[in-house]
Parts: C-alpha cells; structure tokens; sequence
C-alpha cells in the first residue's frame, strides 16, 4: 500500500473515532439535562404561626387569643378522610394518622394535653387546625388521636384539654423566628446563638505567684442549650419531639354532664334563667366564690349521655342562650 494510502485510512480512523466521542459526549450531556429537567419531590408545605381574627360560623362568634391558662372540660369529636390531604388553618396538611387536632380559639400551632375522661387515657397533640363547629365541642382530633385516646368507634368521648404552655410558647418563639434559651435538660437545641466579640490579652504574673492548676471538667456540669420541651429544629412545621404517641394512663373519677347558659354575679338574674328553662329539665344554680366574689352557675342536668346532652343544648339555645356550653364535673 502506497503512503498515500495509508494516511488517508489513518485520517478516516481518527475522524470516526472523534465521531463516536462526540455522540458519546451528546448522550453523557443528554442524560445530564434529562436527570436536572426531571421534577423533584415537593416537601410538604410548612405551616406559619397564626392567632387569627374573630370569625363567625353558624351565627356563633370564636374570637381567637394566646391564652397560656387554657384548661377545659367539654366533649371531643374526631375528623379523618374527608379532610386528609388538605391545607389546615395555618397552612400544613392535615393528615389524619398524625396527632393533631383543631381547635376554635387557641395559637396555631399550640401543644395540648387530651384527657379522655371516661378511660383515663392522655395523649398530647398539636393543633393546627380550626375546629369543631358543632355545638357542644370543644376539640376535634386526627383519626389516630382519636384511637389512641380510645373513642374512634363511639366518635365522641367527655374529655379534658390543657395547654402545655412551655411547649407551646417555645413553638410559638420557634416559628416567629426569635431564638429562645433553654431550660435544663429539655429535649430541643436552638440553631445559633448571638456571640459577642471577645478579646483577650495574656498577663505577666505576680511574682512569686504560683499558677493554679486548671479545674478538671465534670461532665455533669455541661448542659446542652435546648428549649423547653417541643420541636427538633430540622421540622418547625412537623410534629414536635413532644408529640409521640406515648398514651399515658391517669387515674379519672366518675363526671357528669350538664348544661350551662351562663354565670351570673347576682343570684336574681340566675334564678331568673332557672326559671325559664325549667320546662327543658331539671335546672339548678350553683354557687360558687371565684376572686373575692360570688358567681351563681346556672346548669341543666345531669344529663345521661353526650346525645342527651346536645338535646338539651339544642333546646336552650333555641332559649335564647346562644352562649350555652357543654360541661363536665
């Protein structure tokens, strides 16, 4: 074969070969444009902290405030598949295997302790949600709070709620970005602390003087920096630390329920509304000293079971009491 022969199948060799790393090159960037083009997953959307503005549902007004004393009796409900996936009040997803519950006046979100008052079980849960709206609750929680609490199957049981208040204000400091110290031994860090500038400069000794040998560290005098009982710091939005599902059980007495239109400071005004309701049942006035003075308890009952009760409630807002409540003693 001739020289010229040979270069020239030398010339088409190399121009194949830089044929193929070139498509080779096409297919490496292709699959690198297809994999960064490929939609991501989309983390759950993360809820704000809100109290919101008096709202009116029902002809009934809810007027929402931070209220760190909120300690009730009342009777609870549960909600589950037709809300699950949905936005709650301050923008999470409700999702009803969580612990959560909704509530019609506190902080969103707040941690409350749930008191089941016929079983003794408590459970603490986030709420995070706006709820109940029928008469005659005062919590509405998650499916599985619910199970947990022991009153899926019956859909309502006579319960006690408490805010945890700690837990909640640091929730609260949490989403509002403000840093929060801690309280020893609590179970959540705080991302970053402000550090201050500090200098330092060596001095001679005094002569004479002997250096004192440095103090051996004892490990039970460090304490981590964590605030005061909820969140991990990598999920502001999702359940707290506090919130696991641990069921407790605590010792409960028998209650009773009742009916109360209102409370009065003067014995004629009460006695005035226990007369007119005396055709829905048997009506007394309690009497009771709160802060120095007398309130007068006006109540209905008591009554047999919750059906009764939202009876009779039915029955004395048609009265005209549109402030009646549902209580248990």
């Amino acid at each position: 074969m001739s020289l010229f022969g040979r270069w020239l199948i030398v010339a088409v060799g190399a121009v194949v070969l830089s044929a193929c790393a070139e498509t080779r090159l096409i297919v490496h960037t292709a699959k690198r444009v297809v994999n960064v083009s490929k939609p991501q997953e989309k983390s759950p959307p993360r809820g704000t902290y809100k109290i919101g503005d008096p709202y009116q549902i029902g002809g009934a007004w809810y007027y929402p405030s931070v209220d760190y004393d909120y300690d009730e009796t009342g009777i609870a409900s549960w909600y589950g598949a037709k809300f699950h996936g949905r936005p709650t009040a301050n923008g999470e997803i409700y999702d009803m295997n969580g612990l959560s519950a909704a509530h019609r006046t506190l902080p969103l979100p707040s941690i409350v302790r749930v008191t089941n008052l016929d079983n003794g079980r408590s459970l603490v849960v986030r709420v995070n949600d706006r709820g109940p709206f029928a008469r005659g609750r005062i919590v509405d929680a998650s499916r599985r709070s619910a199970q947990l609490l022991g009153f899926e199957r019956a859909g309502t049981a006579k319960v006690r709620v408490q805010i945890l208040a700690r837990e909640s204000r640091i929730l609260a400091a949490r989403l509002n970005g403000e840093v929060t110290l801690a309280d020893v031994g609590t179970p959540i860090t705080v991302a970053r602390l402000p550090k201050a500038p500090v200098t330092s400069q060596a001095l001679e000794p005094v002569p004479g003087a002997k250096a004192a040998p440095a103090p051996k560290e004892n490990a039970a005098d460090r304490v981590a920096i964590r605030p005061a009982g909820v969140p991990p710091p990598a999920a502001d939005a999702g359940p707290s630390a506090i919130v696991s599902g641990d069921v407790s059980v605590v010792a409960v007495g028998a209650t009773e329920l009742f009916i109360q239109p209102g409370a009065y400071r003067h014995f004629e005004n009460a006695n005035r509304v226990r007369a007119i309701l005396a055709p829905v049942g048997r009506v007394k006035v309690y009497q009771e000293l709160i802060g120095g003075r007398d309130l007068f308890r006006v109540r209905v009952g008591p009554l047999a079971t919750v059906e009764e009760a939202d009876k009779v409630l039915d029955m004395v807002i048609g009265a005209g009491y549109s402030d009646a409540r549902v209580v248990i003693e």
